[in-house]
C-alpha cells in the first residue's frame, strides 16, 4: 500500500470458511486491494477514493442465507504500509532447493532464488498454497514449456517457472495491484520470457500451453477450469491450489468432466494443491 487514506472494513463470517475466500474474491472485484484473514473472518483494505456508499452493494455473499456475516468499518491512520510490511516479512526456503526473499534480506545459498517485493501482492511463499506449488515446480520438468500463471499475484511462480528454463510464460492478474507489482517483480529477477497482463480467463481465447499454474479461490476455479482445459496442449499439466481438502471432489468433478485425471495431491495446512494431466 502507498501512504494514501485507507478504510478498513472488518469482517466477522459464520461459517469461516469458504465465506472467507469467497468474500475475498468479491471483494477483490469491488476495488478492496488487500485483505488480511483473521481468527473471525477477514480485514478488507480500500483506498478511500476508490470508496462510496455503495461499495457493499454488489457482494453477494453478504445477501446469502447460508452465512452470517457482520461488519465495521473505520479510517486507518496514516502508515507506511512498505515499512510495516518490512518488519513482518520474512524470508523462506522451499524444499532447500528455492528461497524467496526481499531486497533486504541477506542472499541464501540455494539453487533458486526469488527475489520480490509483494508489499500487499498475494503470492510471497508464506501462505501453504503458492509453497505447494513451488514444490510442484521444483518437482516437475519446465524445460522450454509455455506456462501459463493464472492469478499471478508477485508472479512468483512464474519467476520460478522461467528460472527452470520455461518460455515463453503468462503471468495474469484481475488485480491491478497484482499486474504492477509483477511487473517490477519479473523486472527485479531479470526475467526475459514472462509476459504479465491484467484481466481475467477471457484473455485466454485462442492460447495454448504446455502447463497451466492456477492459484485462485475455489469458485474462479470451478468457474474457469473449462477454458484451461481448452488452452492446454496436448499431454499438458494442469496445477491448481487455493483451497480446501473438503473442496476436491468438486474441482475433481469438474475436471474429469473435461478428461483431466488426477495425478498428485500435497496437503500443508488443510489447504491442497493438486496435479492434473490431459
Amino acid at each position: 500500500m502507498s501512504d494514501n487514506i485507507y478504510l478498513g472494513y472488518y469482517f466477522k463470517a459464520t461459517p469461516l470458511q469458504p465465506a472467507t475466500e469467497i468474500l475475498i474474491a468479491e471483494l477483490g472485484y469491488a476495488g478492496f486491494e488487500s485483505f488480511v484473514e483473521t481468527d473471525e473472518g477477514v480485514t478488507a483494505y480500500i483506498q478511500k477514493e476508490e470508496w462510496n456508499a455503495d461499495i457493499l452493494n454488489n457482494i453477494h455473499i453478504l445477501k446469502s442465507d447460508e452465512f452470517k456475516i457482520t461488519y465495521t468499518f473505520d479510517q486507518i491512520a496514516q502508515t507506511n504500509w512498505n515499512e510495516e510490511w518490512e518488519k513482518n516479512f520474512n524470508p523462506i526456503v522451499v524444499d532447500n532447493a528455492c528461497a524467496v526473499r526481499a531486497p533486504f534480506h541477506d542472499k541464501f545459498d540455494t539453487q533458486y532464488e526469488i527475489i520480490i517485493e509483494p508489499k500487499m501482492s498475494f503470492g510471497t511463499g508464506h501462505h501453504e498454497t503458492t509453497h505447494m506449488m513451488i514444490q510442484y515446480i521444483l518437482q516437475n520438468d519446465f524445460k522450454n514449456k509455455s506456462v501459463l500463471d493464472m492469478g499471478c499475484g508477485t508472479a512468483v511462480l512464474g519467476i520460478l517457472a522461467e528460472m527452470k528454463g520455461a518460455q515463453p510464460i503468462d503471468a495474469i492478474d484481475i488485480d491491478n495491484w497484482c499486474y504492477l507489482n509483477s511487473l517490477e517483480n519479473a523486472q527485479r529477477n531479470n526475467c526475459k520470457r514472462i509476459s504479465v497482463y491484467e484481466g481475467d480467463a477471457s484473455l485466454l481465447d485462442g492460447k495454448k500451453y504446455d502447463t497451466i499454474i492456477a492459484n485462485i479461490n475455489r469458485n474462479i476455479l470451478l468457474n474457469d477450469i473449462k477454458v484451461y482445459t481448452q488452452c492446454l496442449n496436448p499431454k499438458g499439466s494442469l496445477f491448481l491450489s487455493g483451497f480446501y481438502e473438503e473442496d476436491i471432489p468438486l474441482i475433481e468433478k469438474e475436471c474429469n468432466a473435461y478428461n483431466l485425471k488426477l495425478i498428485k495431491m500435497l496437503k500443508r495446512n488443510n489447504w491442497v494443491a493438486l496435479q492434473f494431466e490431459i
